[in-house]
């Protein structure tokens, strides 16, 4: 890394400058075995027990939008990290950056937004800590959340993806990029308005009744910064396989597509806040795609794809009209300070 080099927005875009910030600075210093393997959550073996934990913090502007708050955001985004490593949360911790002069009615909605959905997530906050920065070093507040949970032995692979093959399919459990376009129309900037909601949601019920329907699942990731296509793209070149996807399969709300249109956004890389991107043997897909339809979080669950031996380390969309598309790691920054 160059000596004269900054931190641009696009190092938290989830995408290629977010993996070279990464890989040249806290890999490079922090590495272990537990680290590089560079998972959504640590898979950590204790004596007599396996655990998940991770930490994330959320910094997204507006702090309310349609469809959540940042509150909401940072516990969902936290639960559904841990939920896609195979295991069942149960903990969460929570600190508060909070600038003078905020409105204590803001905060005690955000606390109580934080409360209920950890209560329907059945996960409990046991622990905290709350800083207060002077008028102009902060933007409101700035929230991070770290988590456990438990995961059963048999699960431990999922998150390394460790026995994923040649035709095994890929599952979304919906519609891609509601939270990106949810937070554009609230951006005070922007004039426009949309009915699309943040699809914002803590999906561990979803994925334990999938789990528990099937031995099959090989893999998953909740699809935040970069988008399905920052997920697909990652595993691709980790497995050093090759993944197609089908366009007409991707499930896409006409508002987010319309709006992609108008903006010159591509919705595989908009940020999503309650999407599960699945890997699952041929033989149970369908079944977990039953599975998925039957739970409220995943009425327009679809298959997209799969994976294959062809063009290791890329992913390739057969496109609506016919064509193929390479489909590549995120450049730059779509939309800043989306989560």
């Amino acid at each position: 890394m160059n000596s004269n080099s900054k931190i641009l927005l696009g190092h938290g875009s989830g995408g290629k400058l977010s993996h070279e910030l990464i890989s040249d600075i806290f890999l490079k210093y922090f590495n272990n075995e537990i680290l590089g393997a560079q998972t959504d959550s640590a898979v950590l073996d204790i004596p007599g027990r396996h655990l998940s934990f991770t930490t994330d913090s959320y910094v997204v502007d507006p702090i309310f939008f349609q469809g959540g708050n940042i509150g909401k955001l940072a516990v969902c985004g936290t639960i559904n990290d841990i939920a896609v490593s195979g295991a069942k949360p149960l903990y969460l911790s929570c600190g508060f950056i909070i600038e003078e002069g905020f409105a204590l009615t803001d905060l005690e909605t955000i606390a109580k937004t934080m409360a209920e959905e950890a209560k329907n997530a059945g996960v409990k906050i046991v622990t905290g800590d709350t800083k207060i920065v002077n008028k102009g070093k902060c933007d409101k507040i700035f929230i991070n959340t770290a988590g456990i949970g438990v995961l059963a032995p048999e699960k431990k692979d999922i998150s390394f993806g460790a026995n994923i093959k040649p035709g095994d399919k890929i599952i979304v459990n919906g519609s891609i990029g509601d939270h990106g376009i949810a937070i554009l129309a609230a951006r005070e900037s922007l004039s426009f308005q949309t009915d699309v909601q943040s699809d914002c949601a803590s999906l561990n019920d979803l994925i334990q009744s999938c789990l528990a329907s099937s031995e099959n699942i090989k893999f998953m990731r909740d699809a935040t910064r970069g988008g399905i296509a920052t997920v697909l793209c990652e595993l691709a070149e980790n497995k050093n396989l090759g993944v197609i996807i089908e366009e007409n399969e991707v499930p896409l709300k006409d508002l987010v597509k319309g709006t992609c249109e108008v903006f010159g956004f591509d919705p595989l890389y908009l940020a999503n806040e309650g999407k599960v991107v699945m890997v699952a043997g041929a033989q149970d897909a369908g079944l977990i795609l039953q599975k998925m339809r039957s739970h409220p979080l995943g009425q327009d669950a679809r298959i997209i794809g799969e994976i294959t031996k062809g063009h290791p380390t890329k992913v390739l969309m057969h496109t609506e009209i016919g064509g193929r598309r390479i489909i590549d790691m995120l450049a730059g920054e779509m939309l800043p300070r989306i989560c």
